[in-house]
């Protein structure tokens, strides 16, 4: 068996091709969606993420507000910014940029963040009311990379609701989020939330039909583990240097021979990044539906 692959790629393009005709569709009626976002310092990941999201603004016609601070900003800075942002008629939605340089509180940022306007989904409000929405129909803001994981597999086909789902990690903006939409009515799985401390990884990532890793370890997952005809979605990312060549490499917590076990596999990179960044813009257009 050879994986069949979860194109992001792919999927992202639709999901970008229907916001386009969403888009216009707000333009006609004289709304124009914007996406705001903040970055602090100069670190040349978050430089490019940002910058790639600005890419994908200009693809479907969102207006992009790019606020850039430099490493030398204080805390007071960076609450100004957010205050203007918040006040900012031409901002639908918009991102601080994580992380913050040493010394600020991520946290305490994300809650200055106007919740209408939070893009990202990570505002508490926001996350409090996926808590709530057990019901499904959650009208806020989705966290991006959960929502991605989610639209990635529909697309798909793969079957969700009764799916035993084990995910690996329990951070804020994919493990515990994705374990609270995973259970929402309509999706209807049952969710394993695995994490350091969890003693049988192992036994139980062999008894999901979807297997979610984002741990940041490279190759975590071994092939051992995987039900047959699984769907398998590598998430995090981790870059490795190689002493010998002088080079670095990105590498995925899945070790490339799951693929001859799962049915489903997620490429890493092209898998989740990509669906990740189109539900930030979705975000974007859904906020600008509801003014």
């Amino acid at each position: 068996m050879t994986a069949r692959a979860l194109d992001g790629l792919a999927a992202a393009a639709a999901v970008k091709a229907e916001l386009s005709e969403r888009i216009r569709s707000l333009q006609a009626r004289g709304t124009v969606p914007g996406l705001g976002t903040l970055l602090v310092g100069d670190d040349p990941g978050s430089h490019s993420y940002v910058g790639g999201k600005h890419r994908d603004c200009a693809d479907v016609g969102i207006e992009s507000i790019r606020v850039d601070l430099p490493t030398s900003a204080t805390a007071a800075d960076v609450r100004a910014a957010i205050a203007d942002l918040n006040a900012a008629p031409e901002v639908t939605g918009y991102i601080v940029q994580l992380p913050l340089p040493s010394g600020m509180d991520d946290r305490e940022m994300l809650e200055l963040i106007d919740p209408a306007k939070d893009a990202d989904g990570l505002h508490p409000t926001n996350l409090g009311r996926l808590v709530m929405g057990v019901d499904g129909g959650i009208t806020s803001p989705l966290p991006c990379t959960p929502a991605g994981i989610v639209e990635l597999l529909i697309r798909n086909e793969v079957v969700i609701p009764g799916s035993h789902v084990a995910v690996l990690g329990r951070g804020l903006t994919v493990g515990r989020p994705l374990g609270l939409l995973l259970t929402c009515k309509g999706l209807d799985a049952t969710v394993s939330l695995l994490h350091s401390r969890t003693t049988n990884v192992a036994d139980e990532v062999s008894r999901a039909d979807i297997v979610v890793a984002a741990v940041g370890v490279p190759h975590f997952v071994r092939p051992e583990w995987i039900k047959p005809g699984a769907a398998v979605l590598d998430v995090g990312i981790t870059r490795v240097d190689d002493a010998d060549a002088g080079t670095s490499r990105l590498t995925g917590d899945v070790h490339p021979d799951v693929a001859d076990i799962a049915g489903w596999l997620s490429p890493n990179p092209g898998g989740v990044g990509p669906m990740t960044r189109a539900m930030l813009l979705a975000n974007i257009v859904t906020l600008a539906e509801q003014f």
